[in-house]
């Protein structure tokens, strides 16, 4: 039964509802007839038929058959007659009922300008057929066709283009959206001024009665077959840590010497179009911005860019520049002739910058300028710090004042305070700025005027002076462009290389020197260490040595001491034996004097002589005979030089040598005086006299070496 309601449904036809119903009446009396037959019993189930009984079986189905004829003839009239004559149209519960007139009795047609008929004129009709049984509608004057509901699934909606309604005035590209029950109410939308085109409203997700003969529906699942990407027609959604920049393609043209439309309140964010459009909404760029979340947005109307939040880092703050919003009201105050600072919301330098964290700002209407809060090092150098706003600064060509060039590099540091950074942008525009229009053309200035005021190696010698002097002057230079300069540093200094190499050879024959001097003392300290090593290791010998040598001073003084007296002593005592000596002689000589003056002289002299012969036992026959020597006076001296030459030439007695006795000689030298001296006048007589007295100041003394020897005993 269910399929054969299925195909009367596709069909459309009132013939086929008649037969469909004549066929289940038919179907029923069959089923009835079989029921009624008495064989049908369970115990006839049971039992098989026999050959007897086939005839009896065949008129049994041969009359049913003929009651089934005629009972599909009967219901088939009963039916047919109120279909046929009553046009009863039946429509399905997910279905609607697209009604074509396909005349009129009186003739009346639509305009040419309309495509639906209102007012029950030949052709597409504006009202449908909803679920259920309706009569009236002939099939030789109607025609009915059945549409399956429209289903927008969740997450999706579905645009509609209007068939029929007034024209779209050409200052908008969308229908104006009316109270026609999204869409379902045809007629409405009609009388009440809908428009032909593409429309501002949309459905959103459920199930819809549409009359497709005046909207046609776009949705994702066919959205390729009206040059749509199925993106477009699904719920658009703003990532959490994105803004949407909205574009409205609808609206009044945007104020004159505005970028973007003002912020239209109501419109719950561009979803409700027409409360936009009737708000006055501007067509193109949209201060307002989408947040993060889903929002049904109809993609006629409205383009979405979706952008990174604008993230402010740690160690800056942005510094808004609004190119839309209020009109600029100034609150810089009358000292400030720099620029304009106006509160946030209004045209202009936001006087109030944005600190670190993500900020949702639309970046199409506004900008924002970074601004290092920390230390900031811009070099004058091939060196580029991270922020690279010194990525264009080079190292500084300066000349000095006796015409040298060289090449300077310098460090310069800054800082901007975080309630200066509006100030700062609002008179120079951005932080690449101010390196370039102020710091860059500030320090060459005034590091070439210093290096013109002295030499190249004054400027090298007196370097930490010359960075002073620049710190102070840039100090108060950017104080005016309220940018706290921290400090100035001078780095390296190329000076001309021929000036260099003359200091450099200069140095370096000093530094030679200087390292000859530390090789000397390093040769010397080394040699004081070895001295020291080796006295370390003998200190034991040195010390005995150094006693050993006092010992040895102590006992030379001791000898010299010792000799000295010996020396005194013997000299003391020669003189006094020489005096004694002498006083003897004397004595003598007065007693030989006295001897002579009485005996005479050789009488008294003969009797000396015998007596010390026979006291000392002297032989009567000498070994050496002394003469007179010829008559002269040196008789005795000869005898005793020929004593002595006797004693050198080595006369031994028994194998050793014999030595004259000394008293002979004390008594021959006596001797010898007793003679009358001769006169003073002979030099024999005193040479005579020098020789005796040598000769006995030798034997006082000890020294025997020239004394005469005793002769042998005969």
């Amino acid at each position: 039964m269910y399929s054969f309601r299925k195909i009367l449904a596709r069909s459309g036809s009132v013939l086929g509802y008649t037969a469909a119903i004549a066929t289940t009446i038919a179907l029923a009396g069959s089923i009835d007839a079989v029921h009624a037959d008495p064989s049908n019993s369970e115990s006839s189930t049971i039992a098989q038929p026999s050959r007897q009984d086939a005839p009896v079986i065949s008129k049994v189905v041969l009359g049913d058959l003929s009651g089934l004829i005629i009972l599909l003839v009967i219901g088939g009239t009963i039916v047919a007659i109120p279909l046929f004559f009553g046009g009863l149209v039946v429509i399905g519960e997910r279905e609607v009922g697209i009604v074509v007139k396909k005349f009129t009795i009186s003739g009346k047609g639509l305009s040419p300008d309309r495509l639906i008929a209102l007012n029950g004129e030949a052709g597409l009709q504006a009202d449908t057929l909803a679920p259920g049984w309706h009569w009236g509608y002939w099939p030789w004057q109607y025609g009915v066709k059945k549409e399956q509901v429209v289903v927008v699934p969740q997450g999706e909606i579905a645009l509609i283009v209007a068939a029929d309604g007034s024209s779209i005035p050409s200052e908008r590209i969308l229908g104006t959206i009316v109270n026609c029950d999204n869409f379902q109410d045809a007629r409405k939308f009609l009388t009440q001024g809908g428009e032909k085109g593409r429309q501002l409203g949309f459905l959103t997700a459920g199930t819809y009665r549409i009359n497709t003969a005046l909207f046609k529906v776009i949705m994702a699942a066919n959205a390729d077959q009206h040059e749509m990407s199925a993106a477009q027609l699904r719920v658009y959604q703003v990532s959490a840590d994105k803004v949407g920049i909205v574009t409205t393609l609808d609206g009044i043209p945007i104020t004159p010497g505005e970028i973007a439309g003002a912020v239209i309140e109501g419109h719950n964010n561009f979803q409700n179009v027409q409360k936009f459009l009737n708000a006055g909404g501007s067509r193109g760029l949209q201060e307002q911005i989408l947040l993060s979340g889903s929002w049904n947005l109809n993609p006629w109307f409205v383009q979405v860019q979706q952008i990174p939040m604008t993230e402010i880092p740690i160690g800056y703050v942005g510094v808004v520049i609004s190119y839309v919003g209020k009109a600029q009201v100034d609150v810089s105050g009358a000292s400030f002739t720099h620029g304009n600072l106006v509160n946030p919301g209004h045209k202009g330098v936001w006087v109030e910058p944005l600190y670190p964290g993500k900020h949702p700002l639309n970046i199409q209407i506004m900008k924002v300028e970074l601004v290092p809060t920390t230390n900031i090092v811009l070099n004058w150098s091939a060196r580029t710090e991270r922020h690279s706003y010194d990525a264009k600064l080079e190292s500084l060509n300066v000349r000095s004042r006796d015409g040298f060039s060289f090449a300077l590099e310098i460090a310069q540091i800054i800082h901007v305070a975080a309630n200066n950074a509006p100030k700062v942008i609002s008179r120079v525009g951005s932080m690449q700025n101010l390196v370039d229009h102020v710091l860059e053309p500030t320090i060459g200035n005034y590091f070439r005027n210093s290096a013109q005021n002295c030499t190249v190696l004054d400027f090298l010698t007196a370097r930490s002076e010359r960075q002073l002097e620049a710190a102070e002057y840039i100090r108060k230079a950017l104080y005016n462009y309220d940018v706290n300069a921290i400090d100035t540093l001078i780095g390296d200094i190329q000076p001309p290389a021929s000036l260099m190499q003359t200091q450099t050879d200069r140095k370096i024959a000093q530094e030679q020197e200087k390292t000859y001097e530390v090789q000397k003392m390093a040769q010397t300290q080394r040699q004081q260490l070895v001295r020291e090593t080796a006295l370390a290791d003998i200190q034991q010998e040195m010390v005995k040595s150094e006693q050993s040598v006092k010992i040895a001073e102590l006992q030379a003084s001791a000898q010299i001491q010792k000799a000295t007296g010996e020396a005194e002593s013997i000299k003391l005592r020669a003189i006094g034996e020489a005096e004694g000596i002498r006083a003897t002689g004397t004595a003598k000589a007065e007693t030989y004097q006295a001897g002579v003056a009485a005996l005479g002289g050789q009488s008294y002299t003969a009797m000396q002589l015998m007596q010390i012969i026979g006291d000392r036992h002297v032989r009567l026959i000498p070994d050496v005979m002394v003469g007179g020597n010829n008559g002269g006076g040196n008789g005795l001296v000869d005898g005793l030089l020929s004593m002595i030459l006797w004693n050198q030439t080595g006369h031994q007695v028994n194998g050793e040598p014999t030595a004259p006795d000394s008293t002979i000689i004390d008594n021959l030298i006596p001797a010898v005086t007793l003679a009358p001296p001769p006169a003073p006048t002979h030099n024999g007589d005193r040479e005579s006299v020098k020789v005796t007295d040598n000769l006995k100041i030798k034997l006082a003394n000890g020294d025997t070496s020239d004394r005469p020897q005793s002769p042998p005993v005969s």
